[in-house]
């Protein structure tokens, strides 16, 4: 199965305040958002029969859910689509898997919008990202401009997280209720599938990741390693999560431990909200109607994989 996760063991709850600063000042809304999702390299066997990219269609759902519509983002173009595509869309997904963090398609055209996404938000353009799994460890050696991956095993485990100070003064937590909060500080929210990981050592040594990013959980891996689970920008509005939210809601495979409890779908109910929220500052769209239309992925028809995948259905193209 192509998931790639982090593993937390060490709870700590602290009690968290109903008030909370914020650094963002409020602006526009923008009630037709479109998230784009960067497809990524088929690499299983099982699944090149069907196509050379693909995207989980539990992601798809995940943003969906959220009131966003979603965008696929193909491997294959140029730099000046990928430039008006940046310009038509309102926040980015970077979706979990097995990719090549420096070489594949996958993690260059995400560096193409990466640093189309840091000039836009220089200039005032909010325009948020945000990685799960292997798209969290992407971020990380594009922010560090190199990869700082070391051996982090958490595969098919559920896990608490272990947040931190700066989690309770964070962007993306900030909307969570106390109750939530605890429930996820103390009970098996998270869905851990990967093998690799930074950890909270790496991380801090590293003073373009420390300056860049906030730690807002760690996790614990078999290995004994401890290492970020959840992080955010300290200015830009970019996120990543070693776990899978998309899970808790839309994978239902009975072989693998992705949680279902009332908890853990609030959970994944209020990141993927927030993430949506994000997207709703950009002001960005399609110049005319109809291209928007002949670009969502309400044009592509989704495959059952349930009896070849962990997926239920995935996007290929």
């Amino acid at each position: 199965m192509l998931l790639t996760v982090v593993l937390c063991l060490h709870v700590i709850f602290v009690p968290w305040s109903d008030s909370l600063p914020t650094r963002r000042q409020p602006g526009p809304v923008n009630n037709r958002p479109i998230i784009g999702i960067l497809t990524q390299e088929v690499e299983d066997d099982v699944m090149k029969p069907f196509g050379k990219t693909y995207i989980p269609a539990s992601y798809v759902k995940y943003i969906e859910s959220a009131g966003s519509r979603v965008l696929p983002i193909r491997l294959t173009q140029s730099t000046d689509e990928y430039e008006n595509i940046f310009k038509s869309i309102n926040g980015l997904l970077l979706i979990g898997g097995s990719s090549d963090l420096e070489t594949s398609d996958f993690a260059k055209v995400a560096g193409i919008f990466y640093r189309l996404a840091l000039k836009a938000n220089d200039a005032g353009d909010s325009f948020p990202i945000w990685g799960t799994c292997l798209g969290m460890q992407l971020l990380t050696c594009l922010v560090a401009g190199e990869n700082l991956l070391t051996k982090t095993t958490a595969e098919n485990m559920a896990l608490p997280l272990n947040l931190t100070k700066e989690a309770h003064s964070s962007q993306m937590f900030q909307g969570f209720p106390i109750d939530v909060m605890k429930a996820l500080s103390q009970e098996a929210l998270t869905g851990n599938f990967h093998q690799y990981g930074v950890t909270v050592k790496t991380f801090k040594e590293n003073e373009k990741l420390q300056s860049f990013f906030s730690i807002l959980s760690t996790n614990t891996a078999e290995n004994g390693a401890i290492f970020v689970s959840t992080m955010e920008g300290r200015t830009y509005p970019f996120y990543g999560v070693q776990w899978h939210p998309e899970v808790n809601r839309f994978q239902w495979d009975p072989k693998l431990n992705f949680p279902h409890s009332s908890d853990a779908v609030r959970v994944a109910s209020l990141l993927a909200e927030f993430f949506v929220n994000e997207g709703r500052r950009s002001l960005h769209h399609f110049d005319q109607p109809e291209e928007e239309a002949v670009s969502l992925i309400y044009n592509y028809t989704p495959t059952y994989a349930g009896n070849f995948t962990g997926y239920e259905q995935i996007y290929f193209f």
